[in-house]
Order: structure tokens, then sequence, then C-alpha cells
């Protein structure tokens, strides 16, 4: 069975001295999704929460609605293909279009058509303080990150604590992984944040839609189409996040000023 890290040996030099180091790397690998006997792509990944992956990844893709449509889902004895089996007859996406997702994220989503969703009016508010907590609740969470360094670290919060977190060396595949521990432990809190150590661009902000979060918090920046996104959905799209300053790129009414 695949793990999420794998045992190294490195040379450092530093100041005119060499020193060897024995290490903790995070592993990158291939993971097939086969559905109802289809083998339907690879996921680039850390091989952890391999199941949520794959149940997440059809939840964002918009293929299910809820965790009832899958009949099972399961590894394969090498951990490298998660089959999963859903109690109806899908079709396969006829093209997947590569996204700017770390490791070659993958999409059938239209991310410029007209949003499905809209959150302009949600009553969502949280003070400033509140942000650099999530902030702070984020890097708590990042147990792997720990280990080996290397890996991106979602994290589902209520606005006042962490739900679910998830790691992967792909920033997508974190979005990926929490819907789908959503979807299989039922936990769908009134106030969904998204916090994120990766950079904010169009496939993460249509997850994040997807996910029915108003508000998205990353360590890092966006792109100009996740801007433009996050302002038709009416999604709080917040930057460059640490515990005393961050940017608001979009709907700062949510943002007690």
């Amino acid at each position: 069975m695949l793990t999420p890290q794998k045992a190294i040996h490195y040379e450092q030099y530093e100041f005119d001295k060499w020193k060897p180091h024995d290490a903790e790397t995070i592993v990158e690998t291939p993971v097939s999704l086969t559905v109802n006997g289809e083998v339907w792509l690879s996921f680039m990944c850390t091989p952890i929460h391999l199941e949520a992956l794959a149940v997440g990844f059809l939840f964002n893709e918009g293929v299910i609605n809820e965790f009832s449509e899958v009949s099972d889902a399961r590894i394969c004895e090498h951990g490298d293909n998660v089959d999963v089996w859903l109690d109806h007859t899908v079709q396969q996406p006829t093209s997947w279009r590569r996204t700017s997702g770390c490791t070659g994220g993958v999409t059938a989503v239209d991310l410029l058509a007209k949003p499905n969703v809209n959150f302009e009016q949600n009553k969502l508010i949280l003070q400033p303080a509140a942000i650099g907590k999530l902030v702070e609740n984020l890097f708590e969470s990042q147990s792997l990150y720990r280990e080996t360094g290397g890996v991106h670290t979602s994290a589902l919060s209520d606005g006042e604590k962490v739900l679910i977190s998830a790691e992967d060396i792909g920033r997508h595949n974190t979005l990926d992984k929490i819907a789908g521990l959503c979807l299989m432990q039922n936990i769908w809190p009134a106030t969904r944040i998204l916090i994120t150590t990766g950079r904010i661009s169009s496939e993460m902000l249509q997850k994040a839609a997807r996910l029915g979060a108003p508000m998205i918090v990353s360590r890092t920046s966006p792109s100009s189409l996740s801007i433009e996104m996050a302002e038709r959905y009416g999604i709080t799209l917040i930057g460059y996040a640490r515990r005393q300053r961050f940017n608001v790129y979009t709907h700062a009414h949510r943002v007690g000023l």
C-alpha cells in the first residue's frame, strides 16, 4: 500500500561545510479513478484520503450531488486505483481540460460559464481578528507538512474552528478531499469558510463555490480569473493572509472594516 511520505537521504551545503541528513519527503504518485468499471483519469496526488479524493472530485465536477449515490468506493490492493461504483449510470466527459492546478489538475467544468450559484445575499460577517485566527487554525492542522514540508493544506471552518482538513501535493486535490470527507462524514455546517495554503486559481474558486463557501482565505495570491469569478459568484476572496494582515479582493463587506 502507498504511503504519503517516504524516507530520503540528502547532503546539505552550508557555510563551506557539507552535512548528511536523513528525512521524510512528500510522495507524489499517479492514482487512477475508475467509475462504474471504466477508467476515467489519473490523479497526481499524495496517497492519503484517496476515497475522499475520488468522491469529492466527482461531487465538484457535478457528477454526483449526494453520498447516497455512491454504492461503493474502495482502494485497490496496490493503492494505485480508486474504484467507485454509483447507483446510476454516468457518461464520462468527452474531454478533460488541463488546469493550472499543482501536478496538473483536470476538469470538465466550464469555468467561464455563468455561475449557477450566487452568495451575494449570504449574511456572513467576520472581524479581522477572526480571519487571523482561521490562519492559525490552518497552521495547527498541517500535520503532514510538519513531517515532510512541500505539501498544501486546506481546511473547512465554521468560522470558529476547523471541522475538516486535508493535505496533498496538489492544492486542488485538497479541496476535492474536503468535499469527499464532507459527503462521507455528512458534515455540512451552515457557515462554510475555506482556508488554504495554495494559490487561488479558477478551479480552486469553482470548487469553493461548489462546496457552498461564501469566503475563501489563502496564504498566497489569487489569479486574475479567480478574482473575476469571485466577484460574479458573490464570494469574499482573501489572499496573503497572515495572523495580523491580509488582502480582501472581492466582497469586502463580509469583513468588519
